[in-house]
């Protein structure tokens, strides 16, 4: 008999015995396909798929601890608070010592105003797993919510410890620093924002912080090195080298001030920082260099920002061009976003009176009269 004749009846046999070796889908395999794929819903924002996947595998895998959590979440992000936080206790009989589970449990609790609830959930969360960052965070909330201002810096403390990126550790820095500052606790800012850089912590934000801290406390080469670490770090953000200009010139460096400020006009060309400028090319005796400057800035002039607009005034008026002084300051004295403001009216006034437009004059001095009662004597 012909050999690859005989070798037919083999082949057929092994492809047969290869068809029934092929792997059985189990129950427990399809439950965990259906969780994979409620998860991927969950993820692309198709709540009501993701719920009918996980519907499906309850069907199969009724005790599986995560799908009540993942339920949870659902809900969660629907806004659904009450059928989440029935979902996450649920999970919790399953799994009770799952701290994820009584971190959103607690987090739950607290948007639904369950406050003492939600702090023993997250405070058992914690005590599962001190480094729960959310939970931590969401008892620093609580705390500031109650008035508790020390416990929630303690609390935004440790959860930026405890936080995974260098974008969460900063933002949870920043909130503690900022319960700080407004509670005038200055001193203590600084402390933590220095311990927080000298631990690696950099952001544009920490840096920022810790540059004012440094201003307040008066140590302005410090303040100024912090200023340009986070102008690296935001190399978008045009106002930090300006600060690192302007501290430059308070320490009467105008060499490094124009440095500094040129820094700025690179990322983007504003009015405010030709200003400057032009204020330090009149300070060294250069007529032309202010005019060229002031020329820029009359160029790169926004007409909405009215910092730049009250600078490029102050500088015209410095320059002798009082009339268009004037006419940038009736302009914004009219403003009615600005007719309250006391300062700018009073000014507006004191230089129409200087050019004898008394219908301006007399117009700004009423306003600002009517802003503060106080005023009695306008020029």
């Amino acid at each position: 008999m012909n050999p690859r004749l005989r070798a037919l009846p083999l082949i057929a046999l092994l492809a047969s015995a290869a068809c029934d070796d092929r792997p059985k889908v189990t129950p427990k395999d399809h439950a965990e396909g259906l969780y994979v794929k409620g998860t991927s819903e969950y993820l692309q924002g198709q709540f009501e798929a993701a719920l009918a996947s996980y519907e499906q595998m309850r069907a199969l895998a009724p005790n599986d601890p995560r799908l009540p959590a993942a339920r949870g979440e659902v809900f969660l992000s629907t806004g659904k608070l009450a059928e989440a936080a029935a979902e996450f206790e649920a999970a919790l009989k399953l799994e009770p010592k799952r701290s994820t589970n009584w971190s959103r449990l607690g987090f739950v609790q607290a948007q639904l105003g369950r406050t003492e609830e939600a702090m023993g959930s997250l405070r058992k969360a914690v005590a599962l797993y001190p480094n729960d960052s959310n939970a931590l965070e969401q008892l620093a909330e609580i705390h500031l919510k109650k008035g508790e201002q020390d416990e929630a810096i303690r609390h935004f403390t440790l959860a930026a410890g405890a936080a995974a990126s260098s974008e969460a550790k900063s933002e949870l820095l920043l909130r503690a620093f900022d319960v700080l500052g407004k509670q005038g606790r200055h001193a203590e800012l600084l402390a933590l924002s220095q311990k927080s850089v000298n631990e690696g912590v950099r952001s544009s934000g920490v840096f920022t912080a810790l540059g004012d801290s440094l201003v307040r406390a008066g140590k302005l080469a410090e303040a100024a090195a912090a200023y340009q670490e986070a102008a690296s770090l935001s190399p978008r953000d045009p106002t930090l080298w300006e600060l690192v200009g302007t501290i430059h010139l308070q320490r009467d460096k105008p060499g490094d001030a124009i440095a500094a400020f040129k820094e700025s006009l690179r990322v983007k060309d504003r009015a405010v920082v030709h200003v400057a400028l032009a204020r330090i090319q009149l300070a060294m005796k250069s007529q032309l260099g202010a005019e060229q400057e002031l020329a820029a800035a009359l160029e790169s002039v926004q007409g909405n920002d009215v910092r730049e607009l009250r600078e490029l005034a102050d500088l015209l008026v410095t320059m002798g061009r009082k009339a268009d002084a004037l006419r940038i300051l009736a302009n914004l004295s009219a403003e009615h976003d600005l007719v309250k403001d006391v300062d700018l009216q009073l000014a507006t006034a004191k230089l129409a009176h200087e050019l004898k437009d008394v219908a301006l004059q007399t117009a700004a001095c009423a306003r600002a009269a009517a802003a503060d009662p106080r005023v009695k004597k306008c020029p």
